[in-house]
């Protein structure tokens, strides 16, 4: 497989505290690579330098063989990075053709994402066109940002905790999204906490624990190994 993404020792700060130490992964087209682990460990600090939000303070990030970890976030996104915010950012303000109209660009290759073929793959959006952001539910929201985020045709989405906070028929409707992108071709770097949903997606895991990784493994490998999850993953 082609690797769209190369991290390589990557650390980051906020002010003088140091939040990531040496995180490194790959992702290859049409993987799904997940960050598990508990709040703080730094999994939200690894998208944000990933896509230029915080600077990185030393380390690589790589993207289709050219080194951006120095580049205007702005500047990633154009170049195929499409970013899915915990805290989903919509604008309440403006409707759903909105919202999905102001993150509109221009296809890479092929047909690229409209409308329509969000709403194929988000149907409970169907029909809410002229409902307001702030009158939609938390999961309308939650499939809103990342179709949002579709309208920029990603090659790669940095999908940061989509599960938290909704109940478990959206989770799992974000879930089966998850997966059709993923068949779609497009890469994904995913951060997370539910064990469920993580193992359910994704094709390689890294635990985070302090800022750095220590573990790397298939969805299987976690499965077989109770104590590694206990350690890292209980509260």
């Amino acid at each position: 497989m082609t690797v769209l993404l190369e991290v390589r020792g990557l650390c980051a700060c906020y002010g003088l505290s140091q939040v990531l130490f040496g995180v490194s992964l790959d992702v290859a087209q049409g993987e799904v690579v997940a960050l598990l682990g508990r709040n703080g460990v730094g999994k939200s600090t690894t998208m944000r330098a990933i896509l230029g939000l915080t600077p990185a303070r030393s380390g690589s990030v790589r993207w289709k063989g050219r080194e951006i970890s120095r580049r205007e976030p702005h500047l990633n996104v154009a170049d195929g990075i499409g970013f899915v915010p915990e805290d989903r950012r919509i604008f309440s303000d403006l409707t759903l053709w909105e919202n999905l109209d102001v993150a509109r660009r221009p296809a890479r290759a092929g047909a690229g994402w409209t409308e329509q073929r969000v709403f194929e793959l988000f149907p409970d959006l169907a029909g809410m066109g002229e409902r307001r952001g702030g009158l939609l539910s938390g999961g309308q929201q939650q499939m809103l940002t990342i179709a949002r985020s579709l309208m920029g045709n990603p090659q790669l989405l940095l999908l940061d905790e989509p599960s938290e906070g909704l109940a478990p028929l959206v989770v799992q409707k974000v879930r089966e999204a998850v997966l059709a992108l993923k068949d779609a071709g497009i890469s994904i770097v995913l951060a997370e906490q539910n064990l469920d949903f993580v193992l359910a997606v994704s094709d390689r895991v890294h635990i985070l624990d302090k800022g750095a990784v220590v573990h790397t493994g298939t969805p299987a490998q976690l499965r077989e190994d109770p104590a590694l999850l206990e350690r890292h993953l209980s509260v």
